[in-house]
């Protein structure tokens, strides 16, 4: 009996081990398990731009309606049948340059009679003033009455008076007669006529014989609110009046009838005192070279004027932004990379750009895309993107 008990004994010890040594093995691989690296947390990728400063033009678009700075009427100054046209209709003519002759003849015996009567006035004259010479020495020695050298001396003035009348009358024919040929005042380009020849012109009936433009240099019109007016007084900007302590004027760019934009600048030299009350808006004037006549008066187009030059501007792109009924924000990357969403005040918009007033400092990084994945606090994967760089957002 007791030789079957000393021999069961190994048997279970091994057993035991068995048990002990399969649990330890378990054990090691739930540890073994439980330390394996679990994978990494994805951050977000945005794309970033460092903020800095620049010189900002500051524009405003409007309509304007190109003007000729000078249009000028022909007309008849003087009665008579229209005897020739001595221009090309639509051609460029110098100033004095004959344009129209109106038939001469009347106004030439006009100025013959006068010229006649100049003449008689002179010699009545002479004779009045040799009269007096001859009263006189005999008035001296009582030979002749006080009322004869007063005659005398009478009929000398008048005589003057008619020959001043005389010539008076002489430089109106002449003057007269030189309206026949109907002349330019101004250079530039001509329409064409109003009147066909042989036609009866003149003050008591058609006048008007054509048109000439000048147009090397033209005027743009176009309306400013009052909105407009206050903003460039705040920045000090006083639009038709030149300002010599600004290194830049008021200057102004059109479109043409293509799209593009025209090759010379104007400045902006008037502006209205005051405003239409029917439209709310004051009247602004540019000129502007018009040399190859690109330009034609009385045509549109949309005018372009520098309003302000911003120096030292924080100047971002506009899909940076993330606007909202309580404002407008921007996502802010601080150095270890988590992002800010801050509160910015917004100034004016240029294209895809704008400018910031308050809220960034020159030197941060700001998210340009990506923003709309992320929230305050989020750690991210900046992308810098060098500034002018444009993304398609992809």
């Amino acid at each position: 009996m007791q030789k079957n008990v000393l021999t069961s004994h190994p048997k279970r010890s091994m057993s035991i081990a068995l048990t002990i040594l399969f649990s330890i093995l378990a054990i090691a691989g739930v540890i073994a398990l439980l330390r394996k690296p679990q994978p990494a947390v994805e951050l977000p990728v945005v794309e970033t731009e460092k903020v800095h400063v620049s010189d900002v033009n500051v524009y405003g678009e409007y309509v304007g309606r190109i003007r000729a700075q000078q249009f000028v009427e022909i007309r008849a100054r003087v009665e008579g049948y229209l005897e020739r046209m001595v221009f090309e209709e639509g051609t460029y003519i110098r100033k004095g340059q004959t344009l129209f002759v109106i038939d001469p003849k009347v106004y030439r015996a006009r100025l013959e009679k006068a010229r006649a009567q100049l003449n008689k006035a002179k010699a009545q004259a002479l004779k009045a003033e040799r009269d007096l010479a001859r009263i006189r020495p005999l008035y001296e020695q009582n030979a002749a009455s006080q009322l004869d050298l007063d005659n005398a001396e009478a009929a000398l003035e008048s005589a003057k008076a008619e020959e001043s009348v005389a010539k008076a009358d002489l430089t109106q024919a002449e003057l007269t007669l030189s309206y026949c040929s109907v002349t330019s005042p101004i250079s530039g380009y001509v329409s064409e006529r109003s009147a066909d020849i042989g036609t009866l012109v003149g003050p008591s009936g058609n006048s008007l014989l054509a048109t000439v433009v000048k147009s090397d240099t033209v005027l743009v019109d176009f309306s400013m609110t009052a909105l407009d007016y206050l903003n460039a007084k705040n920045r000090n900007v006083n639009l038709g009046q030149k300002d010599d302590s600004r290194k830049w004027n008021p200057y102004v760019t059109v479109t043409l009838a293509d799209g593009s934009v025209y090759p010379y600048e104007g400045l902006v030299d008037f502006a209205s005192p005051q405003v239409d009350p029917a439209t709310g808006t004051f009247s602004v004037r540019a000129e502007m070279p018009n040399p190859e006549q690109m330009l034609l008066p009385g045509e549109f187009t949309k005018v372009k004027v520098l309003m302000d030059v911003r120096t030292d501007a924080i100047e971002i792109p506009s899909k940076a932004l993330e606007i909202e009924k309580g404002g407008t924000y921007i996502y802010v990357v601080r150095p270890d990379s988590v992002v800010e969403r801050r509160y910015v005040e917004t100034g004016p918009e240029l294209g895809n750009e704008v400018v910031v007033e308050r809220g960034l400092a020159v030197g941060e990084n700001i998210v340009v895309e990506g923003f709309h994945k992320l929230r305050h606090g989020m750690k991210v994967c900046p992308v810098s993107v060098p500034a002018g760089i444009k993304t398609d957002g992809k």
